[in-house]
């Protein structure tokens, strides 16, 4: 039975509401199975033309209890409300106030949009469209308005209540078990930032002072007993404070600052102002129970939420087709802040990993859509890499092609014209061109094309003449309602590196604009011209991956070896020697010969035993492409299992070249003295943990028992779930004996058995489908908690090609009944987990076939699909 087909909502259909709502006045009488809302809101014509029409709100699973407009109770022949809709049929031709009495149920709300309970406590998630889900509301985010938020509950079972903005008043209730807290926002704000918790919880807390004097409370809330693995994250969040006003001079404005780790939660984190909510995925964490991942992953998070109060609070988007304008922007942001904390060559390579894993397989599969897209069913499914990650590449491609000094000058217009207001990818681009008199006209395309840009370039050096030439071509491929793309603005920062390693000079230029390091590609073809060429250069191009495309040259694997030596440019040194590595990948898959391997080998043994390079920089350059990468790097006819066994040969043949070197640096990186989460620090263990691996790949006699002792004699989680990883991915004797040893210890903490899931998951051996469906009857599992359910089932599906893409299709089958049965309790999470199926069509025709009958056994199946997930369903089939 298929869900109602809703109808698409489309960007050109938009227009402002009739009514202006400027103010709103809430107060929750909270209970867990029959909450009682009332919201009262005040009103006004938007013109005088919309003077008397229909005042039309949203609702989503209502119930109302009652109504009153101006003060007076309505009859029930003024107005229609249903559990999705309140209209109003003839409001009042001037201003009003109109007072909505709903009943809610917050504990059987396993969706987790709306007001919940998580762990006994209340909470709430609004975006995208949950706040319709409290109240009958316009619930979009052009609607600005001032919050004022009374709480009451049970004084004993929630002593903690919190809302947005600032504290107003607090007290108990006479005569009551009961207590409540009035809390003011001072700063309009959309229905999707109103935030609310209620509960038991433990908190640390520290004062801050912003540039200009003013004093903040800032207080993260945990459960009880978890307040000392916080302390990382307020650590993160001071430190994200204090960039933020050194490098975009924007202080925060509220008089407190509130973050609050609940256990179940659909996304991340939330940003909602002055009361952000976590997934304590990412607050929560001590060496014992997080990695040095889980600890950057949460400087990232912190900073990129705490980011989000001027790009997305203070400064809101207009629609959902804006929503880049907020996360793309603030993702750039976050970004530039771990470079400044860490390493920026090797964040860029983390971040461009993550692009091209999850973006460039979005944007080239029937899940394609532009970074601000004209048409969707389900704003849900537009929370993608494409909307994120591309979207902050955009914003970085801005920052490359304007400098740094016309960035900051775009920047600064844009918060001094839109501060207060909801805007728009038109309003953000103008701030750039008036600021610094640029035409981005045609930049602006990357916002409205989906796809992923081909760029060819080729390059020939006359000796005679002393120029060398290249040739760039872009072109981009049709993708879902694009046919045909016009040529987009391509920054393509480059080096001419000489015989000796080192980047030569040019005297000048013709063709192409050239500024310094950097062409600017604006056509579908050009050429640039490099007079003053002394000898052959090998061309480094894309250098810092200045624009997402995707690159192919005319190089070969010797041009790509000297790039893995002498290239300064750390990402394109990195990216030689994956180019070379999946060169060698696919061959072997293949069963081709490979005559660049001994090279290749050479290369990465030149790099393990570089001095001068960053441990963390060598253990990137030392790993080789995932899976994945390789075959999205082959396009189509992918044969997972033929990729998985050439990847493990040539991690062998790896770890068999260069085993000495990987023991000698394996020793000589020993843990000395107590755990730290700093970079130079969690860099030492990364390149560790790597030549770990390598040394069981090498399949020696010693490398079981030295895997076993770094399983049992490590002192922080990195190390653990490493060792775990290797002993259970290479079935070493007693891995599982390590497993139950890592349960045993673990197995009151959520988080780290989110990792022993996921190190069964991930498993390469041939039973891993039967070992997911054992353990989802595990007492450990929970289908109620989306951490544990991406742990299992979302890392099994997106993060092990070989067994999730087995011939026989069991994998497809088993997704697609699983999908179903989320669907009934938490849309949100099976649509997530469907994308899986993205790049189905890339497959080989048997496995195609599987996988087409399984998607369709979803949209034939007999319930009711959530729009979310038919929505994602139907375009995977388009």
């Amino acid at each position: 039975m298929r869900s109602e087909n809703a109808e698409p909502i489309r960007l050109e259909d938009y227009t402002p509401t009739p009514y202006t709502l400027d103010r709103v006045e809430l107060n929750f009488n909270l209970v867990p199975d029959a909450t009682i809302v009332t919201s009262k809101i005040y009103l006004a014509p938007r013109t005088p033309e919309d003077a008397g029409k229909p005042l039309v709100l949203d609702g989503d699973e209502l119930e109302l209890v009652s109504v009153e407009m101006n003060g007076r109770a309505l009859s029930a022949d003024s107005y229609d409300a249903t559990a999705s809709q309140f209209t109003l049929k003839t409001p009042p031709e001037t201003a009003f106030s109109l007072e909505i009495t709903t009943k809610i149920n917050p504990q059987e709300n396993t969706k987790l949009m709306g007001l919940y309970r998580s762990s006994g406590n209340f909470c709430t998630q609004c975006e995208a469209e949950g706040f319709r889900r409290i109240t009958y509301f316009y619930d979009r985010p052009d609607i600005l308005a001032v919050y004022t938020t009374r709480i009451e509950a049970e004084k004993k079972a929630y002593p903690v209540l919190l809302g947005n903005g600032n504290p107003k008043e607090a007290g108990d209730i006479e005569g009551t078990d009961r207590h409540f807290a009035i809390w003011h926002d001072p700063h309009p704000k959309p229905a999707y930032l109103f935030a609310l918790v209620a509960g038991d919880l433990g908190c640390i807390s520290q004062k801050f002072t912003t540039a200009s004097g003013k004093p903040v409370d800032l207080n993260i809330y945990v459960e009880h007993g978890n307040e000392d693995r916080a302390d990382w994250s307020m650590d993160c969040l001071v430190r994200s404070m204090q960039w933020d006003e050194k490098v975009f001079g924007l202080e925060y404005d509220l008089d407190v600052f509130n973050i609050v780790a609940v256990s179940d939660f659909n996304m991340g984190a939330m940003e909602n102002k002055g009361l952000n909510i976590f997934n304590d995925k990412y607050i929560l964490a001590d060496p014992e129970t997080a990695t040095d991942v889980d600890y950057e992953g949460i400087e990232t998070v912190v900073a990129h939420e705490y980011f989000h109060n001027w790009t997305g609070n203070r400064i809101t988007c207009r629609d959902w087709f804006q929503l880049c304008l907020k996360e793309g922007l603030t993702v750039f942001r976050d970004h530039e802040f771990t470079s400044d904390e860490r390493s920026r060559p090797v964040k860029r390579i983390a971040d461009v990993k993550v692009l091209k894993n999850h973006q460039f397989p979005e944007d080239g599969g029937p899940l394609s859509h532009p970074v601000r897209p004209e048409v969707y069913k389900e704003i849900n499914n537009f929370y993608t890499a494409t909307v994120y990650e591309k979207g902050s590449e955009l914003v970085t491609m801005i920052k490359t092609i304007l400098g740094a000094d016309g960035f900051k000058k775009g920047m600064d217009l844009y918060f001094e014209r839109h501060d207060g207001e909801a805007a728009t990818i038109e309003d953000f681009i103008k701030s750039f061109e008036d600021a610094t008199q640029t035409n981005l006209s045609q930049f602006a395309l990357w916002y409205s094309q989906s796809g992923t840009p081909q760029l060819n370039v080729a390059g020939e050096y006359n000796e005679q003449a002393k120029t060398f030439t290249l040739k760039l071509e872009q072109s981009t491929p049709p993708t879902p309602g694009q046919d045909i793309k016009r040529p987009f603005t391509i920054p393509v920062r480059f080096g001419l590196v000489s015989p000796n390693g080192e980047d030569m000079a040019y005297s000048s230029s013709e063709g192409a604009e050239v500024r310094g390091d950097l062409i600017l590609l604006t056509e579908a073809s050009q050429t640039v011209v490099f007079h003053g060429i002394g000898a052959k250069p090998v061309p480094s191009l894309l250098r810092e991956f200045s624009a997402p495309v995707k690159l192919a040259t005319n190089l070969s694997s010797d041009d790509h070896l000297f790039l893995m030596h002498h290239d300064n440019d750390p990402f394109n040194r990195w990216q030689s020697a994956q180019t070379v590595a999946t060169d060698l990948t696919i061959a072997l898959s293949k069963g081709a010969e490979t005559p660049a391997l001994s090279a290749f080998l050479e290369a990465m043994k030149a790099i393990a035993e570089d001095d001068a390079l960053d441990n963390a920089f060598k253990a990137l350059a030392l790993a080789l492409p995932s899976e994945g990468d390789v075959a999205r790097e082959l396009g189509n006819n992918v044969d997972p299992e033929a990729i998985s066994i050439a990847h493990l040969t040539l991690r062998q043949k790896v770890g068999e070249a260069l085993y000495s070197t990987f023991q000698k640096l394996y020793e000589s990186l020993a843990p000395s003295g107590t755990f730290s989460p700093d970079a130079k620090s969690a860099g030492n263990r990364a390149l560790r943990t790597r030549t770990l691996s390598y040394l069981n790949a090498a399949q020696s006699d010693n490398s079981a028992p030295l895997t076993r002792a770094h399983f049992e004699t490590a002192d922080n989680m990195t190390d653990r779930i490493a060792a775990l990883n290797v002993l259970v991915h290479e079935r070493v004797d007693g891995y599982k004996d390590a497993l139950d040893a890592f349960y045993q210890r673990h197995k009151d903490t959520a988080l780290a058995m989110d990792k022993w899931f996921m190190v069964q998951a991930t498993s390469p051996a041939e039973d891993t489908l039967d070992t997911v469906k054992a353990l989802t009857e595990h007492p450990a599992f929970a289908w109620g908690n989306p951490n544990r359910v991406r742990a299992l089932i979302g890392t099994f599906v997106a993060a092990n090609q070989r067994r999730f893409n087995a011939l026989d299709g069991s994998g497809y089958t088993y997704l697609a009944q699983t999908v179903l049965k989320i669907d009934q309790n938490n849309p949100q999470l099976a649509a997530r987990i469907l994308n899986a199926f993205r790049s189905w069509r890339a497959l080989e025709p048997t496995r195609q076939g599987l996988a087409k009958a399984a998607l369709e056994s979803i949209i034939e199946a007999d319930q009711k699909l959530s729009p979310d997930v038919q929505d994602i369903a139907e375009r995977c089939l388009q």
